[in-house]
């Protein structure tokens, strides 16, 4: 049994253990803790559930698989805060997710990466392009907070609309990505969907239904355990002196999305720098494109609206994050150095989050 297996097999319990603390009341920062670790495991859990079902369905089910499965966990914390009407740590945690997969994940993986081999290489087309994309996420963010900037008074109804607007505009860009990534132009996108790689396909295929009761399971876990994360989230956050926008942008990205920053650093340290590049951009897309606009119709729906006006530290935070990324993987090569330029820029854009007053 792998070492990914017993860690999240013996996290587990903290399941049960959560439950009973947030039944016991024993208090919110001890439910927060123990929440969190619950939730690892089902993120775990979940994203190898994706890859397994990935490759028993091939590569364009597969990979759609991948696509709407693999930020469920950051999609369900963010729709139980929203319905909990925690609006401003909702719209952190997306920039948060962006921040964390741009950076950290990719830091980490070019470090890790780097350490083992002198050099790695990845799809430069790819990176290019997922660059791109990312370029209309951050005009995306940047429009409305540029709006209210530029405008003496600016209705929320307005703003509301526009972000609808941009929302809707942005789901029907991530549908055309997933069109030109598993169909006309796929073969750029060649880079395998699991661990098992080539070898998947000479053994035995996993079971089909064994997989869809664990993706099914592990969904429903972390929807039970966000409830309880999410309802302590806020008094926990205030007993440690965090600020929402710190908690948002810092601390939920890093619970939800675990298992894709597992799954990319093992890849780079596999020397599969073409998936761990695909799996950090991959998700920073995702939630840029079809996450955030999700919400922003759901909250509608909900009677909790939520609006695309990001505070402008939050938009230049993204556009600089973006932008240090696409200057760093134009050339398609990593080096661990290049990994410590992202992780200090994500450090230090987290002390300033940390040190950002209310």
């Amino acid at each position: 049994m792998s070492t990914k297996n017993l860690v999240s097999y013996g996290l587990l319990l903290f399941i049960p253990i959560a439950i009973l603390a947030e039944r016991l009341e024993w208090g919110a920062l001890t439910v927060f803790g123990l929440s969190a670790v619950a939730i690892l495991p089902l993120a775990i859990w979940l994203s190898t559930a994706t890859e397994e079902l990935a490759i028993i369905t091939g590569p364009t089910l597969g990979g759609l698989i991948n696509a709407v499965f693999g930020n469920a966990t950051e999609l369900i914390i963010a729709l139980v805060a929203l319905k909990s009407g925690l609006i401003d740590i909702v719209k952190a945690s997306i920039t948060g997710s962006i921040l964390a997969n741009t950076l950290l994940v990719l830091g980490l993986s070019m470090l890790v990466g780097g350490l083992r081999y002198k050099e790695q290489t990845y799809n430069q087309a790819v990176a290019g392009i997922n660059g791109s994309i990312m370029g209309l996420a951050v005009t995306a963010v940047i429009i409305p907070a540029l709006v209210i900037n530029t405008s003496n008074i600016v209705e929320a109804s307005a703003i509301r609309q526009l972000s609808l607007v941009v929302a809707s505009v942005m789901i029907a860009v991530y549908v055309l990505t997933l069109v030109f990534s598993l169909k006309t132009h796929s073969y750029l996108y060649d880079v395998g969907v699991s661990d098992h790689g080539a070898a998947a396909d000479e053994a035995e295929k996993p079971n089909l239904w064994l997989w869809v009761g664990v993706l099914l399971a592990a969904t429903v876990g972390v929807a039970i355990m966000s409830e309880i994360f999410v309802g302590a989230v806020e008094e926990a956050a205030n007993s440690l002196g965090l600020t929402p926008l710190f908690t948002g942008v810092i601390l939920l990205p890093l619970v939800g999305g675990a298992a894709e920053y597992v799954t990319a650093v093992r890849m780079a340290a596999k020397n599969n720098m073409d998936l761990a590049v695909s799996v950090a951009m991959g998700s920073s897309l995702l939630v840029a494109l079809l996450v955030a606009p999700i919400l922003v119709i759901v909250g509608e729906f909900i009677k909790q609206p939520m609006d695309l006006n990001f505070g402008l530290f939050e938009v230049v935070a993204v556009a600089l994050a973006v932008a240090t990324v696409n200057l760093i993987s134009q050339d398609g090569r990593s080096n661990w150095l290049e990994g410590v330029l992202l992780l200090s820029t994500f450090a230090i854009l987290g002390a300033a989050f940390f040190f950002h007053p209310v």
